[in-house]
């Protein structure tokens, strides 16, 4: 009967000490639940689920703009090296149009963009335009795929140049294929300026017009 109560009490205590190696175990980390990893504190996530995800914007999606909506008739989607962005075009009930860009750099950029006919063509270092003066900054090529309604090819190749004025203000100049220069002023938005309501599919077929 002693060995047996014996017995019982070395097992009792090497569980005893199982039990406390397990637990200084993982309070130092080495098991559970991985550590946590550092969170982006600019990241977007909340506002995708409350207002929609920019990134994800398709034809027949409705985009409200500081409480104008829009439908979206088409996208363009463009891409430079490693570097990818999308164009929307946006149609309102009254047939009034407006482009909505969407980049990563690395924060989400969106941008409301409006024709300017007579801005004249990109090069020169400033160009004045409206009362204001435009500062020459990014300019490339890049590929791009038509969605829906756009006006352009199916696919092909666009020339942009980039400038911004003291005050924030845009003014962009893009260029497809053979075509000649467009220019457009734009309006940086807020996260806050734009709402979407996705539909379950798109409407538009892909292509041009």
């Amino acid at each position: 009967m002693k060995v047996v109560l014996a017995i019982v009490v070395v097992i009792l205590a090497i569980m005893a000490v199982a039990a406390v190696v397990y637990l200084v175990y993982t309070r130092r980390g080495g098991g559970g639940r991985p550590a946590a990893t550092p969170k982006d504190p600019f990241h977007t996530g909340d506002e995708d689920s409350l207002r929609g995800d920019p990134r994800a914007l398709k034809a027949g999606d409705i985009v409200e703009i500081r409480g104008h909506s829009y439908t979206v008739r088409g996208s363009l989607r463009l891409s430079e090296g490693g570097w990818k962005w999308s164009e929307h075009l946006l149609d309102d009930a009254k047939g009034g149009q407006v482009w909505l860009s969407v980049e990563e750099d690395p924060d989400l950029v969106l941008a409301q963009w409006l024709p300017a006919a007579g801005a004249g063509e990109p090069g020169a270092g400033t160009v004045e335009f409206g009362g204001r003066t435009y500062r020459s900054g990014e300019s490339g090529s890049a590929s791009f795929r038509s969605e829906a309604t756009t006006g352009l090819d199916e696919q092909g190749t666009a020339a942009y140049h980039d400038y911004e004025a003291s005050d924030g203000s845009l003014l962009s100049f893009e260029r497809y294929g053979d075509a000649g220069w467009e220019a457009s002023t734009g309006e940086q938005l807020s996260r806050y300026d734009v709402l979407i309501y996705p539909t379950a599919d798109g409407t538009g077929q892909e292509g041009g017009r």
